[in-house]
């Protein structure tokens, strides 16, 4: 991946962090996942008064291409930090994000960038964060 597509990303993610409904722990994330073809599709996070209904910015890029019926996925931008912060923080992505990026993305070379703005970022293996994740090549075979 090239500085410009990351950079792009990076920026796409932003801008889908302000669309965050976040009123109660007010920490905004955004998420731009970059798909086949070079679509992007974007994702913030989503709230929820009884907190465990509440859906990560990465999730709901995610489950936005497949409800579109987009499944192959190769990288994803995530920004995050708290609505009144001056600068944003590194925002990894929670535990069942990385099982669904577990779900659909080969763990080797899914990229995973977070970053602070497109300067200054990380960029990680699916794999480097979940080093021995379940996914669906473990229900192959015999059951």
């Amino acid at each position: 991946m090239t500085e410009q597509n990351i950079r792009t990303l990076i920026r796409r993610a932003m801008e889908a962090r302000m669309n965050s409904y976040s009123p109660y722990s007010g920490y905004m994330v955004g998420a731009a996942l970059l798909c086949d073809k070079d679509v992007i599709i974007g994702g913030c996070n989503v709230e929820n008064a009884a907190f465990s209904p509440t859906n990560c910015a990465e999730r709901t890029a995610f489950f936005k291409a497949v409800s579109e019926g987009i499944k192959d996925f190769r990288a994803i931008a995530i920004v995050g930090g708290h609505r009144d912060a001056e600068k944003l923080d590194f925002a990894h992505p929670c535990g069942v994000c990385r099982q669904v990026m577990q779900e659909f993305c080969d763990a080797d070379t899914f990229q995973i960038i977070v970053a602070k703005n497109e300067s200054e970022y990380q960029i990680y293996k699916l794999r480097e964060l979940l080093p021995y994740g379940f996914g669906p090549d473990n229900l192959k075979g015999d059951l």
